[in-house]
Protein backbone atom coordinates (compact mmCIF):
# COMPACT_ATOMS: atom_id res chain seq x y z
CA UNK A 1 0.00 0.00 0.00
CA UNK A 2 1.84 2.90 -1.08
CA UNK A 3 0.55 6.03 1.11
CA UNK A 4 -1.04 9.34 -0.52
CA UNK A 5 -1.49 11.89 2.50
CA UNK A 6 2.27 12.68 4.08
CA UNK A 7 1.85 14.20 8.16
CA UNK A 8 5.36 15.69 8.95
CA UNK A 9 5.77 17.24 12.40
CA UNK A 10 8.90 19.15 13.87
CA UNK A 11 9.04 17.02 16.33
CA UNK A 12 7.44 13.72 18.27
CA UNK A 13 6.49 15.97 20.93
CA UNK A 14 3.66 17.25 18.28
CA UNK A 15 2.18 13.71 17.95
CA UNK A 16 -0.22 13.75 20.57
CA UNK A 17 -1.80 16.63 18.00
CA UNK A 18 -0.96 15.25 15.27
CA UNK A 19 -2.33 11.83 15.65
CA UNK A 20 -5.85 13.16 15.30
CA UNK A 21 -4.64 13.66 11.60
CA UNK A 22 -3.59 10.33 11.70
CA UNK A 23 -6.42 8.76 13.62
CA UNK A 24 -9.42 9.89 11.45
CA UNK A 25 -7.02 8.73 7.71
CA UNK A 26 -7.03 5.57 9.53
CA UNK A 27 -11.00 6.04 10.23
CA UNK A 28 -11.30 6.75 6.39
CA UNK A 29 -9.09 3.95 5.54
CA UNK A 30 -6.62 6.67 3.69
CA UNK A 31 -3.08 5.41 3.30
CA UNK A 32 -0.56 7.96 5.34
CA UNK A 33 3.21 7.99 6.48
CA UNK A 34 4.48 10.26 9.42
CA UNK A 35 8.26 11.26 10.08
CA UNK A 36 9.67 14.24 12.02
CA UNK A 37 11.36 16.57 9.85
CA UNK A 38 12.56 20.03 11.12
CA UNK A 39 12.96 22.84 8.66
CA UNK A 40 15.90 24.50 11.37
CA UNK A 41 17.47 21.09 12.33
CA UNK A 42 17.30 18.97 9.65
CA UNK A 43 16.90 21.28 6.61
CA UNK A 44 18.26 18.82 3.62
CA UNK A 45 15.87 16.63 4.60
CA UNK A 46 12.92 18.36 4.11
CA UNK A 47 14.16 20.01 1.40
CA UNK A 48 14.56 15.96 -0.19
CA UNK A 49 11.69 15.13 1.38
CA UNK A 50 9.26 17.88 -0.11
CA UNK A 51 11.09 17.71 -3.98
CA UNK A 52 10.82 13.74 -3.69
CA UNK A 53 7.29 13.26 -2.25
CA UNK A 54 4.92 13.60 -5.28
CA UNK A 55 7.31 10.82 -7.27
CA UNK A 56 6.36 8.32 -4.13
CA UNK A 57 2.71 8.62 -4.59
CA UNK A 58 1.97 11.63 -2.27
CA UNK A 59 -0.78 13.80 -3.32
CA UNK A 60 -1.68 16.03 0.24
CA UNK A 61 1.18 17.08 2.73
CA UNK A 62 -0.55 18.26 6.47
CA UNK A 63 2.51 19.68 8.21
CA UNK A 64 2.17 20.54 12.07
CA UNK A 65 5.14 22.69 13.65
CA UNK A 66 5.00 24.88 16.63
CA UNK A 67 6.83 28.53 17.63
CA UNK A 68 8.57 29.92 14.41
CA UNK A 69 6.45 27.41 11.91
CA UNK A 70 8.89 27.55 8.97
CA UNK A 71 7.84 23.58 8.32
CA UNK A 72 4.71 24.02 6.16
CA UNK A 73 6.00 27.15 4.19
CA UNK A 74 9.81 25.13 3.52
CA UNK A 75 8.11 22.00 2.30
CA UNK A 76 5.46 24.54 0.22
CA UNK A 77 8.64 26.16 -1.35
CA UNK A 78 9.72 22.88 -2.78
CA UNK A 79 6.06 20.95 -3.98
CA UNK A 80 3.47 21.70 -6.16
CA UNK A 81 1.45 19.33 -3.75
CA UNK A 82 -1.28 20.89 -1.80
CA UNK A 83 0.03 21.54 1.58
CA UNK A 84 -2.29 22.03 4.92
CA UNK A 85 -0.21 23.81 7.74
CA UNK A 86 -1.24 23.06 11.52
CA UNK A 87 0.02 25.40 14.21
CA UNK A 88 0.88 23.39 17.53
CA UNK A 89 0.40 25.14 20.87
CA UNK A 90 3.83 25.24 22.76
CA UNK A 91 5.48 28.15 23.47
CA UNK A 92 4.28 31.54 25.85
CA UNK A 93 2.44 32.78 22.68
CA UNK A 94 0.01 29.65 23.05
CA UNK A 95 0.11 28.83 19.43
CA UNK A 96 -0.26 32.35 17.61
CA UNK A 97 3.26 33.05 16.63
CA UNK A 98 2.70 29.38 14.63
CA UNK A 99 -0.77 30.54 13.13
CA UNK A 100 0.65 33.41 12.07
CA UNK A 101 3.99 31.95 10.38
CA UNK A 102 2.08 29.34 8.66
CA UNK A 103 -0.95 32.15 7.50
CA UNK A 104 1.48 34.34 6.50
CA UNK A 105 3.33 33.37 3.20
CA UNK A 106 4.78 35.00 0.50
CA UNK A 107 2.62 35.00 -3.30
CA UNK A 108 2.69 32.10 -4.96
CA UNK A 109 3.36 29.69 -1.99
CA UNK A 110 0.11 28.74 -0.66
CA UNK A 111 -0.35 26.72 2.96
CA UNK A 112 -3.73 26.58 3.32
CA UNK A 113 -3.84 26.71 7.54
CA UNK A 114 -6.30 24.98 9.85
CA UNK A 115 -6.91 26.48 13.48
CA UNK A 116 -4.19 26.34 16.55
CA UNK A 117 -3.72 22.33 16.93
CA UNK A 118 -6.68 21.32 14.31
CA UNK A 119 -5.02 18.38 12.88
CA UNK A 120 -8.02 16.86 12.61
CA UNK A 121 -9.97 19.76 10.41
CA UNK A 122 -5.89 19.79 8.18
CA UNK A 123 -6.90 15.33 8.08
CA UNK A 124 -10.63 16.33 6.96
CA UNK A 125 -9.58 18.44 4.55
CA UNK A 126 -6.73 16.12 3.12
CA UNK A 127 -9.89 13.62 2.52
CA UNK A 128 -12.20 16.26 0.81
CA UNK A 129 -9.12 17.08 -1.55
CA UNK A 130 -8.85 13.40 -2.28
CA UNK A 131 -11.88 12.41 -2.36
CA UNK A 132 -12.69 14.74 -5.71
CA UNK A 133 -11.06 11.82 -7.51
CA UNK A 134 -12.64 9.01 -5.55
CA UNK A 135 -15.77 8.20 -5.74
CA UNK A 136 -15.99 5.70 -3.08
CA UNK A 137 -13.79 8.05 -0.46
CA UNK A 138 -16.41 11.13 -1.10
CA UNK A 139 -19.18 8.51 -0.01
CA UNK A 140 -17.34 7.46 3.20
CA UNK A 141 -16.95 11.46 3.92
CA UNK A 142 -20.52 12.19 3.02
CA UNK A 143 -21.00 9.27 5.64
CA UNK A 144 -19.11 10.85 7.95
CA UNK A 145 -20.36 14.70 7.74
CA UNK A 146 -23.51 13.10 8.16
CA UNK A 147 -22.48 11.60 11.45
CA UNK A 148 -21.37 14.36 12.72
CA UNK A 149 -24.91 16.07 11.84
CA UNK A 150 -26.50 13.29 13.79
CA UNK A 151 -24.42 13.90 16.74
CA UNK A 152 -25.99 16.61 17.45
CA UNK A 153 -29.40 16.39 16.98
CA UNK A 154 -28.99 13.66 19.75
CA UNK A 155 -27.42 16.17 21.93
CA UNK A 156 -30.18 18.55 21.33
CA UNK A 157 -32.77 16.04 22.14
CA UNK A 158 -30.95 15.09 25.24
CA UNK A 159 -30.53 18.46 26.13
CA UNK A 160 -34.33 19.05 26.04
CA UNK A 161 -34.26 16.81 29.23
CA UNK A 162 -32.20 18.35 31.24
CA UNK A 163 -34.69 20.12 34.17
CA UNK A 164 -33.84 23.50 35.89
CA UNK A 165 -36.58 25.82 37.75
CA UNK A 166 -36.39 28.77 35.38
CA UNK A 167 -35.29 26.79 31.58
CA UNK A 168 -38.23 27.13 29.10
CA UNK A 169 -38.72 24.54 26.70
Amino acid sequence: MTPVVSIIMGSTSDLPVMEKAAKLLDEMHVPFEMNALSAHRTPKEVEAFATGAQARGIKVIIAGAGMAAALPGVIAASTTLPVIGVPIKGSALDGVDALYSILQMPPGIPVATVAINGAMNAAILAVQMLALADADLAASLAAYKEGLKSKIVKANAELKEVKYAYKVD
